[in-house]
């Protein structure tokens, strides 16, 4: 099935720079403002109905538990409190709630602003506004035979700044994030691996990218046996390689993205009880948030090659599934013992990391909704990271923190092994118990990553959040689009970028 992707970004926004004046809100439907919680008295003056929102505000015990909403000459004015001190993820959720209410109305035109948070930078705030703004005003896939009323929203004007600011990195961010979101939410016979490749050429040859697809046969020849156990059921099955290269550049990719594209998961054989299948339509989130971050790097014209790899199939069963005790050998040459057809993820991952870091590209990063035992240990708010460099811990950590996708390392030590030992192969594919099933995962997909390639991991237990995460309003988050986009500025990556 065809499948057309909607706009997935928003209108490049309009700039009023000075202070605020009646003349800010001119022509302007709603507007969403970030407050302290003790706003000077000339803050309320700049605010259409900035009396009746200040008499509000008073009777209130924490204006930081829901937005304010006034009717003043025509203009819907929603507030909400946010500490001068507070963090990006804080912000990213009070921008969600005010601009949650903001949009009820269905406005064609929305004002954003912050105003008496002197410590908090305009940037901030704006990108916050900016970032939850879009996440809000993205149509969810539905099929429903009466759809909900398509957003009017058509202009966007960021008031209050002293001066412009640059707003391409938030934009870029919130599409491919909506692009991650979409695709993970939508069914499994709408989102197979057929239409899934059809999908992605398309938006190839839209963007400009390099398209080729590893199909069942070419994956044979290249001694693909991990992904191909997985794959024995899946009909269109096969690894995607997208390539962006900037014009004037001929090198090979400084940057490899991978994503697990499982658009199906039964367990196989180890078939999933009901409630665990489930949702299993969104076992392919990995490659969606590695196409998303893709499309971002593209559109804000990264000055170095990228490449995307995509595992693409179902785990299904039937007669030729691979079952436990089977023995496989990976792209590699590594011989694996099948201990439960349910750990398919790292399967798939194996021979598409071998195969996307023959090149040795400098910075390598993976994406997969991998294991059940990164939600236990951080709950769904944060996410995994793993990394074969532990000197970047401090650039992951700091990253989370300032894209407000948060995420926290764990150990990657040799000794970890010792619990993947096989007494007839090279290695086990996982334990029988699920004890740190999160470490052994990444510890197995290292054993396919170029040594000289600096490999990032990201578990993605914050791929789904119920009631929304951050500037995100809805259980798919789309996690990993803006932690990327900020992890690849900091000094300890861009080194390794551009050392190549």
């Amino acid at each position: 099935m065809a499948l057309d992707l909607p706009a997935i970004e928003l209108p490049t926004p309009v700039q009023r720079v000075g202070e605020l004046t009646p003349a800010s809100f001119r022509g302007l439907e709603a507007a969403a403002f970030l407050l302290p919680p003790a706003p000077a008295p000339r803050i309320w003056k700049q605010l259409p109905g900035g009396a009746e929102l200040r008499r509000l505000w008073k009777r209130r015990k924490d204006n930081r538990a829901a937005a304010l909403s006034v009717n003043s000459a025509g203009i819907a004015i929603h507030v909400i409190a946010v500490d001068d001190s507070a963090d990006c993820f804080t912000c990213l959720g009070a921008a969600r709630k005010v601009v949650a209410e903001a949009l009820k109305s269905n406005p064609a035109s929305l004002g954003l602003g912050a105003a008496g948070l002197a410590s908090i930078a305009s940037c901030a705030t704006s990108d916050a506004l900016l970032a939850a703004t879009a996440a809000a005003a993205f149509r969810m896939p539905t099929f429903k035979s009466q759809p909900p009323a398509p957003a009017r929203l058509r202009r966007i004007t960021l008031l209050g700044n002293e001066e412009r600011i640059d707003t391409a990195k938030t934009l870029a961010a919130a599409a491919g994030t909506n692009l991650a979101r979409w695709l993970t939410a939508l069914p499994a016979n709408q989102l197979d691996p057929k239409s899934y490749k059809s999908l992605i050429a398309n938006l190839a040859k839209a963007e400009g990218w390099e398209f080729e697809y590893f199909d069942r046969s070419r994956l044979r020849r290249e001694n693909a046996g991990a992904f191909l156990a997985v794959a024995h059921g899946s009909v269109g099955a096969g690894i995607a390689r997208l390539r962006y290269v900037p014009k004037g550049v001929k090198s090979a990719p400084h940057l490899t993205l991978v994503g697990k594209g499982v658009c199906f998961d039964t367990g196989g054989v180890n078939l999933k009880p009901f409630k665990s299948m489930q949702g299993m339509h969104g076992d392919m989130q990995g490659s969606a948030v590695a196409l998303g971050t893709f499309l971002a790097c593209s559109r804000l014209g990264a000055p170095y090659p990228v490449e995307c790899w995509l595992a693409i199939t179902e785990n299904l069963i039937g007669s030729a599934s691979y079952k436990p005790s089977d023995l496989i050998t990976a792209s590699n040459g590594t011989t694996i013992e099948i201990v439960h057809t349910d750990a398919e993820g790292r399967m798939v991952l194996a021979d598409t990391l071998h195969l996307a870091t023959r090149e040795n590209p400098p910075v390598v990063i993976d994406y997969a909704t991998l294991t059940g035992a990164c939600c236990v240990a951080l709950t769904t708010r944060y996410s995994g990271v793993f990394s074969n460099r532990p000197e970047l811990h401090d650039a992951l950590i700091r990253s989370g923190r300032t894209s407000g996708e948060r995420v926290w390392p764990f150990p990657l030590d040799p000794d970890f092994d010792e619990m993947l030992v096989s007494n007839v192969a090279d290695i086990q594919q996982c334990p029988a118990g699920s004890e740190g099933d999160h470490i052994l995962g990444a510890r197995f997909l290292r054993r396919f990553v170029a040594p000289e390639s600096a490999w990032i991991h990201v578990d993605l237990s914050a791929g789904e959040n119920k009631g929304g995460l951050g500037h995100v309003p809805t259980t798919v988050t789309g996690f990993g689009v803006r932690f990327t986009l900020d992890l690849l500025e900091t000094k300890e990556i861009e080194a390794a970028l551009t050392a190549k």
